[in-house]
């Protein structure tokens, strides 16, 4: 006759809530979790629906009697794609600002979260309260301080004019090979004296704002990886890049995956960069949504435009996510 197998070898968890902490209900997770789920089906959830038969519609709110009527106007995705498409690459525009913008939030995160995380010992928690201090300051007031900082005899322009940076930013244009997209740098990232009501202010602004969402995720990811890991790799004769390009990097993918999404996905449709530090024609997705809501009053156009940005923008998340190989998102 065989044994009795031992308690909790081989044996089955209980199915009674023994592991739940004493005196709390079941329903406590939930109850914690419903004011973020009220607040977000409203609204996220409620808005992003009433958006579908809004884009569908067909009327104007400052024109006529004001009421819209739904009558599956497709046409106002043919008029958006049209508009905003073909006729000026704005939608593109927007794309290419965010994915620029996203790399050079990586580029400036990535060291700074690397040091927080494995360099900092004491100061580490002064850090982080640096790298969220921005969030106590208005959006617009931050944004607003750049055009003080890149005015034009500023120190900042000044030293990228003397040091030849403004010059190399003036001399990247779109090829016309490229009809469509020959109008997103069509004088170059920046003039070539002056930074202000240029592209390369509306990137410096975009990757100013959302640095942090970059530099917290690749925190939270760095700080979770076993230092000996590293150490481990170092004792097999591995040097300090070959141990990062082989364990550290590969160990903060998530922090990566999820710091570029909180980036590139605000960036993407943020309005308030492109109309405080650009030109008028530096107008991206959000000033052309913005301006159909509040100019014309063409809210289907807008709501076409919304949805239509959501889409794309979905679509490629979900490429992006696959394509990295983790769903483990911070």
């Amino acid at each position: 006759m065989s044994a009795a197998p031992a308690p909790g070898v081989g044996a089955k968890a209980p199915a009674d809530d023994s592991a739940r902490p004493v005196g709390q209900s079941r329903w406590t997770p939930y109850a914690l979790l419903s004011p973020g789920l009220l607040w977000l089906s409203v609204f996220l959830v409620v808005t992003t629906i009433m958006l579908l038969p809004m884009s569908l519609s067909s009327g104007r709110a400052f024109s006529g009697d004001g009421t819209f009527s739904f009558d599956w106007q497709f046409a106002n995705y043919a008029d958006a794609w049209t508009q905003y498409v073909v006729d000026t690459p704005i939608f593109q525009k927007s794309l290419i600002y965010a994915l620029i913008a996203t790399v050079l939030t990586l580029v400036i995160a990535y060291p700074l979260a690397y040091t927080i995380a494995f360099k900092a010992g004491r100061w580490k928690n002064f850090l982080l309260v640096l790298v969220i201090a921005p969030f106590f300051t208005s959006f617009l007031l931050r944004t607003n301080a750049w055009q003080t900082i890149l005015v034009d005899t500023g120190p900042v322009v000044s030293f990228m004019e003397a040091s030849g940076m403004l010059s190399v930013f003036h001399a990247i244009n779109t090829p016309d090979s490229w009809p469509s997209w020959a109008q997103i740098f069509p004088e170059g990232l920046s003039a070539e004296n002056r930074v202000l009501a240029t592209p390369l202010a509306v990137i410096i602004g975009l990757a100013y704002n959302f640095l942090p969402f970059m530099t917290l995720p690749l925190y939270a990811s760095l700080e979770r990886i076993d230092v000996r890991l590293i150490e481990a790799a170092t004792d097999l004769y591995s040097s300090a890049w070959t141990a990062f390009r082989k364990v550290t990097f590969p160990l903060s993918l998530p922090g990566v995956v999820a710091g570029t999404l909180l980036t590139f996905i605000p960036a993407a449709g943020d309005p308030v960069n492109p109309a405080l530090l650009g030109s008028t024609s530096d107008a991206l997705m959000g000033n052309a949504i913005d301006a159909q809501f509040k100019a014309t009053g063409n809210y289907p156009l807008a709501a076409a435009l919304s949805v239509l940005l959501m889409v794309v923008i979905v679509a490629m998340v979900a490429v992006y996510v696959r394509r990295a190989g983790t769903e483990e998102l911070v």
